[in-house]
């Protein structure tokens, strides 16, 4: 099953999965992704960590609660997808640089 892998090689490798997975989280950290619900009525904006950095609500909603909640949860739903997808990107992409892991 292991047949010409060298373990000896197991350090080195570990140490650059540590090394792209701590550029990753830089990397991450500095991106904004923003999705809006309702024509734009409520738009949202969250950072790489998946933190909401800002919140808009379009007065016109102030008057109708059960339509506001509604529009928020679709915009966080839609955010935290874009946030989600993008870290499985870029994982993706960090462990295809390395050879037999992943890609």
């Amino acid at each position: 099953m292991f047949e010409g892998f060298d373990f000896s090689k197991m350090g080195d490798v570990l140490n650059e999965v540590q090394k792209k997975a701590q550029e990753f989280e830089k990397e991450n950290e500095n991106l904004t992704f923003g999705a809006k619900s309702g024509g734009g009525l409520v738009n949202i904006s969250a950072n790489g960590k998946g933190e909401i950095i800002d919140l808009s609500i379009d007065d016109s909603l102030l008057e109708d609660k059960e339509s506001m909640q509604i529009l928020i949860i679709s915009a966080i739903n839609d955010v935290m997808k874009m946030v989600e997808d993008n870290k499985k990107q870029l994982a993706s992409k960090m462990l295809g640089g390395l050879g037999g892991f992943g890609g």
